[in-house]
């Protein structure tokens, strides 16, 4: 059965209720949704979550206020009830891709958990995506509608999530990608990517001997990029020679010798020319140098 009647709690709602029924609406999209504390209208919903006190997700009961919650991960975050129906349902909202589903609840599932449970210190601090759903909720100065507000939360939980799938994707498919080129390098201190492709997190794991990476830009011109010292960083392992610094088009032309050399970054971590043989030309001039 594909139309599901989901029954969470009225009134104030947070993340993890929000979350658990976009993630829902990811496999169920005619859904009903009943928002109550009714015990009764709880007991005939097919899926309840954030209500009723009890886990049991062989029953779809998706509750972790009980006494002594609904368990922990091994990292010690506790389960809410994002996380519990993560755990059952989102191996099957990634299409049964195992490395997404983990990712989702590495990057996103977990830190709303956390957060929900109290298990982060300073979650007050900044604005994170948990606080950005709670103010969907009216304030305090409106007459405003719960169950409206609701509605528009999960519209907008619904696409996070489906950008934050898109972006596990797409990281673990980049990752083999990079790990190829890295294997088939000529150079090992030249990492060439047939189209751009994410990379510094792969590199950062697989190589210690990577010092630029090359790639197509959109418009089809080349780049030439520096490799970090570590992820995160904004130190180079090998920087770009000194004299190209913030030069371009005819003056990084005289500068390099190379004819459709097109510019270099003042920071010495970027540079492009117009073919393939002259951002390699580059590439063998920056590491000479």
């Amino acid at each position: 059965m594909t139309d599901k009647t989901i029954a969470t709690h009225n009134g104030n709602f947070h993340a993890d209720d929000v979350f658990s029924v976009a993630a829902l609406k990811q496999l169920f999209p005619n859904y009903t949704l009943v928002r109550t504390r009714d015990l009764d209208l709880i007991a005939k919903a097919d899926i309840v979550l954030d209500v009723g006190g009890i886990y049991d997700p062989d029953t779809d009961r998706f509750d972790h206020h009980q006494r002594g919650g609904a368990g922990e991960r091994d990292n010690g975050i506790p389960y809410s009830s994002f996380g519990l129906i993560w755990k059952k349902y989102g191996l099957a909202i990634c299409q049964n891709n195992q490395d997404i589903a983990t990712a989702i609840d590495a990057g996103l599932v977990s830190t709303i958990d956390a957060i929900d449970c109290g298990h982060v210190e300073g979650v007050t601090t900044g604005i994170s995506l948990s606080q950005t759903v709670s103010m969907f909720n009216p304030t305090w100065q409106e007459d405003g509608d719960f169950d409206a507000g609701f509605d528009e939360a999960v519209e907008f939980a619904s696409r996070i999530l489906t950008r934050f799938i898109a972006s596990a994707s797409g990281g673990i498919s980049a990752k083999a990608i990079v790990a190829k080129a890295i294997e088939n390098a000529k150079d090992p201190r030249v990492i060439v990517l047939e189209q751009y492709t994410p990379w510094k997190k792969t590199v950062n794991a697989l190589s210690q001997e990577a010092l630029f990476i090359i790639y197509p830009s959109q418009t089809g011109q080349w780049r030439i990029q520096t490799v970090p010292v570590e992820l995160g960083s904004f130190e180079n392992k090998k920087s770009l020679p000194k004299a190209w610094a913030g030069l371009s088009d005819q003056a990084l032309q005289e500068a390099t010798g190379i004819a459709d050399a097109m510019f270099c970054h003042n920071g010495l971590f970027i540079a492009g020319a117009h073919s393939f043989a002259s951002i390699m030309a580059m590439a063998d001039m920056a590491l000479k140098a």
